[in-house]
């Protein structure tokens, strides 16, 4: 390094490098002139130039000098190392890792480029690569520890758990009898639970529960010691000992849902489906019974029992539980027991006792069966759970009654208006849902959560630039909307995006969508500092947790909502492409001379508009824009607000194929993912692809109406398209041995008589909607058999 410069430009060289390590980037930058005005030509000095003004934002001249360096010195490690580091910040980690090969081609013991290549090959999860890398690091430097554990961490993520035992007991073998020192007891203990954790997952568990003992001592985390020596006692089948440490887990924290699984487990009453006899119900309640005895505040203990109890005990056990609850005043009882109502019969249960309930309270003030009153308070919560139960019930009417009558009763507390909003919003009524979220905004200004749920409501109901102004009530001052962005507030940019393609903006709803995505992508970027900084501090079981956890971020639902909206976006761009400007010239010219006049004061005032929003952007940037130091904090101006060149693109289409390959490798359980499978491939003419998505829609969920839809579609686009007498063969063997029928008459008719036999509708929506079905089945029989009488052999 500086090797063939005299020694005191060799000395600054050094200089350059400490300075970049230390920060004093124009120190630095002094240096490198100093020995450029001698020896303008020195390769690595030119690199680490550019280096320096890469870390000061001059990105262009940092590029131009670090290629220039390259070019002067193409066997110079530091030059390739350098343009890697070039690479790795601007996050191009592919071409970073060429970078890190070639200069290990020129210097291969280098520790610091081993070291870098190794960080990249995880990020990149290059896996056979990050082990190769690992083991040169600890072939060249076997004392340090961090060198063990990336080697043994790097066989376990590439599945080979064994092969990351034995390299770990291998450095044990290296440690004194007395070790760790007390400075290092965490890390080492964390080292040991890694360990064994990875003997577990081996199937080795009478081994590792041999170590789990044996290392006690060096084990600092008693907690996870507990709960590691519990799962491997019951996965050795020696249940009497594992209920023991249950039990003595519970003690510590009678709260905790999985201790009470693992309970379960142990005295052989844990259903996977949730399913129980009637011996093990009793049992099951017995054994709570106990436990409520012993944890007479652990809420858990008492709820658990709701989950498989039904009729009479499931009657008593609910009552026993809501009443405190109503009397204290809980408003999240509701979402507490709202999994009970996927359980048959539960909902009418929980109906009949809270209505019964509601009587006695307005009757005696008190509750059934005793003679105390309670609080007054205890009629207005359980009026509060009625409305919420009758609005999950889709009893509109009966609910907004419940929720007027307490509001009548306490017309002050800010939960009743947000859960009248609610049930407006399930009604239909977006604009009432918004105004009355306002309403109770406006009752607490300094609740966040409130204030979101406003926003929210707003934008369902499209209340966008209404929205905007509420939301950046709390965000930093001279930042506003853009710090949402920074805060990474997905959920305002979904809502917002989903409304902006409902009013037919397809650049802000795109811009939106997109932004999501972008988060991901950062969210992905952020575990780059951990590949580093876990095996440092040991917090290996995080570590790989964190790993895993990456690996299935794009099944998130947000950004699965996200990508949906973008291919939404990109489906109607292509069916609907916007005008050329040609196009709107032509349509101008044959308008009368009053309506050009108009169109012409229409653009100037939307002209207007947007430059006095980016005036107003600039000066809170101005505004904002400076530190306590006083020096400014110049942020990017975004050049596409409003997503208008999202929407210039020859082929959306390849676009929304690109999210959609992501939806089909993480969200393909998931119906959406292949109804705008079958969209995008019918629009590409794709037909084996969309016969593909249509396969998997009849197999999730083949009396969804999409899915009818896009059996509809299916055999009539490719009934036009394809009218030889091998395709419609083709046709019919795919209905019988794909689809699972063998007659689209036969499939469309069951469709209307399933809409016919549902239960009679009981909101005034539910009436609308079958009215309407009902109007359009005879005119669409009609059609649909004039179709097949004039194409009879189309059903062959």
């Amino acid at each position: 390094m500086g090797a063939s410069l005299p020694p005191k430009e060799a000395n600054l060289f050094k200089l350059i490098v400490k300075s970049y390590e230390i920060k004093q980037y124009k120190k630095g930058l002094k240096a490198a002139d100093a020995i450029l005005k001698k020896f303008p030509d020195h390769g690595e000095t030119l690199s680490m130039k550019g280096l320096t003004l890469n870390c000061m934002d001059r990105k262009p001249e940092a590029y131009e000098l670090v290629k220039l360096g390259l070019k002067n010195d193409l066997k110079s490690h530091v030059c390739w190392h350098v343009f890697g580091l070039l690479y790795r910040s601007d996050r191009e980690y592919r071409e970073a890792i060429k970078c890190y090969r070639n200069a290990l081609r020129i210097d291969p013991d280098n520790i610091e480029i081993l070291r870098d290549l190794s960080l990249l090959q995880a990020q990149m999860r290059d896996l056979a690569g990050f082990v190769e890398t690992r083991q040169k690091l600890l072939t060249l430097k076997p004392n340090h520890r961090m060198n063990w554990i990336g080697f043994a961490v790097s066989h376990h993520l590439n599945s080979n758990a064994s092969k990351a035992i034995d390299i770990l007991e291998a450095y044990e073998g290296t440690l004194e009898n007395d070790y760790p020192p007390e400075s290092e007891r965490c890390e080492h203990g964390e080292m040991l639970l890694y360990k064994i954790s990875l003997l577990e997952e081996c199937g080795l568990f009478e081994k590792a529960l041999e170590e789990l003992r044996r290392k006690e001592s060096k084990i600092v985390d008693k907690l996870s010691y507990k709960e590691e020596e519990a799962s491997l006692l019951m996965k050795l089948n020696r249940l009497e000992e594992a209920e023991k440490l249950y039990r003595l887990l519970l003690v510590m924290n009678p709260d905790n849902y999985r201790y009470y699984e693992g309970l379960q487990k142990c005295v052989g009453l844990h259903s996977e489906t949730g399913q129980y006899t009637s011996d093990e119900i009793d049992k099951l309640d017995s054994l709570y019974k106990s436990l409520a005895e012993q944890f007479t505040w652990s809420s858990a203990v008492k709820r658990i029992p709701l989950d498989f109890l039904d009729g009479e005990k499931f009657r008593e056990a609910a009552d026993n539980y809501v009443r405190p609850l109503l009397t204290k005043g809980v408003p999240s009882l509701f979402s507490d027991l709202s999994p009970l109502y996927n359980h048959a019969g539960k909902a009418d249960i929980l109906e009949m006792l809270i209505l019964g309930l509601e009587e006695s309270l307005k009757k005696t003030g008190g509750y059934p069966g005793r003679s105390e009153k309670e609080p007054p308070s205890a009629l207005l919560w359980t009026l509060f759970y009625l409305a919420q139960h009758y609005d999950r019930r889709a009893q509109y009417d009966t609910a907004l009654a419940k929720i007027e009558e307490a509001m009548q009763h306490t017309p002050t507390v800010i939960d009743l208006y947000s859960v009248k909003s609610k049930i407006l919003k399930h009604a239909g009524d977006f604009t009432a849902a918004a105004a009355l979220a306002d309403e109770a905004r406006c009752m607490d200004l300094a609740d966040r959560y409130v204030n979101s749920m406003c926003v929210k409501r707003m934008l369902q109901a499209d209340q966008v630039p209404l929205a905007e102004k509420t939301a950046v009530l709390f965000t930093k001052d001279g930042e506003q909307h853009t710090n949402l962005h920074d805060m990474q507030c997905m959920w305002y940019e979904l809502a917002s995006g989903e409304s902006y393609f409902r009013q037919g903006e397809l650049g802000r709803s795109l811009k939106n969508f997109v932004t999501v995505e972008k988060h991901y992508a950062d969210i992905t970027e952020d575990q780059f500092d951990f590949h580093s900084y876990c095996l440092r501090k040991m917090t290996l079981r995080s570590y790989i947790e964190m790993l895993r956890f990456q690996d299935r971020l794009h099944a998130h639902a947000y950004f699965r909502k996200a990508a949906a909206g973008a291919i939404r976006c990109y489906i109607k761009l292509y069916d609907t492409p916007p005008k050329t400007s040609t196009e709107e010239d032509n349509e101008l010219a044959k308008l009368p001379a009053s309506q050009k006049k108009k169109m012409r004061q229409k653009q100037r005032k939307a002209e207007a508009k947007a430059k006095k929003e980016a005036e107003v952007k600039s000066e809170e940037a101005n505004v904002g824009g400076g530190s306590k130091h006083g020096k400014r904090n110049v942020k990017a101006v975004d050049p596409d607000p409003h997503g208008d060149k999202l929407l210039q693109i020859e082929d959306p289409l390849m676009e929304a194929g690109k999210y959609l390959k992501l939806l089909q490798k993480h969200s393909s359980d998931h119906l959406e993912t292949h109804l705008l499978s079958f969209e995008v491939n019918m629009r590409k003419e794709k037909i084996l692809l969309a016969l593909q998505a249509l396969k998997h829609l009849v197999q999730l969920d083949a009396e969804n109406p999409e899915t009818h839809r896009c059996l509809v579609d299916y055999h009539i686009v490719f009934y036009i398209h394809s009218c030889t007498m091998v395709c419609l063969k083709f046709l019919r063997n795919v209905r019988v041995w794909i689809l699972c029928f063998s007659d689209l008459h036969y499939v469309i008719c069951r469709f209307f008589h399933k809409v016919a036999s549902r239960p009679a509708p009981t909101t005034d929506a539910e009436k609308l909607i079958l009215g309407v079905l009902e109007a359009e089945r005879p005119t669409f029989r009609s059609s649909f058999f004039t179709f097949c009488i004039s194409n009879a052999f189309f059903f062959v």
